[in-house]
């Protein structure tokens, strides 16, 4: 997907001689997380709101230029690792720099977002099914073949929670067979995490229950 189009300049970086007052006053008429510093004209980090209402409004940025956090992207970096960087350095805002350094402007978190919302994954009608199995168990050709050898369409997979040697996965569908998509992950040994209504074999277990809790009660 092409980033270009989406990168702002409508807040211009502080230079690195600005007064922290003058950083703060902008952090009070933005919802930013972060604001680039320049110095000498080349791009040094961006400031967190954070540390800049902790710091003496008097001082200037200078004395401060080692708060100044340093991720950024490049015109090449693609637009998953766009997200990435956004969700590792806890920002909203993301600095572009090209391939010599300079800096060209930033990504705004929602507008990264938009572009996600956007693909099959999220637009294509279907079903999210999360499936669980060990971290050495696993495989992501396995579960398209689950899926698409019981005739449905594959949208999309991620590694949704990772925990305890145990993975979690999302997995986007078509609706097409989902029971006999459900009852083929379990036969190669996943968990179904997510309920669903066509899950005959979560109404199979209800049946049984209910049988025996009726038996017992003879």
């Amino acid at each position: 997907m092409p980033l270009r189009e989406y990168i702002i300049n409508d807040i211009k970086p502080l230079a690195a001689s600005d007064k922290i007052s003058e950083a703060q006053e902008l952090f009070s008429q933005l919802t930013n997380s972060h604001v680039p510093i320049k110095k000498d004209g080349r791009f040094v980090g961006s400031i967190s709101e954070t540390d800049v209402h902790c710091f003496d409004a008097d001082k200037s940025i200078i004395d401060y230029i080692y708060a100044a956090e340093s991720f950024h992207v490049t015109l090449k970096t693609l637009w998953l690792d766009v997200l990435e960087a956004f969700a590792q350095n806890e920002t909203n805002i993301m600095p572009v720099l090209d391939d010599s350094g300079t800096y060209l402007g930033y990504y705004e978190l929602n507008d990264i977002i938009a572009l996600f919302n956007d693909t099959p994954f999220f637009a294509e009608a279907g079903a999210i099914l999360m499936v669980e199995k060990g971290y050495n168990d696993y495989s992501f050709s396995e579960i398209s073949q689950i899926v698409e050898s019981n005739g449905a369409r594959l949208f999309g997979a991620f590694i949704s929670k990772i925990e305890n040697d145990m993975v979690q996965i999302t997995v986007k569908i078509g609706h097409k067979g989902l029971n006999e998509i459900i009852q083929s992950f379990r036969r190669y040994g996943y968990n179904i995490i997510s309920g669903h209504a066509e899950d005959m074999h979560l109404d199979n277990l209800k049946e049984r229950s209910d049988y025996l809790k009726k038996y017992l009660n003879l």
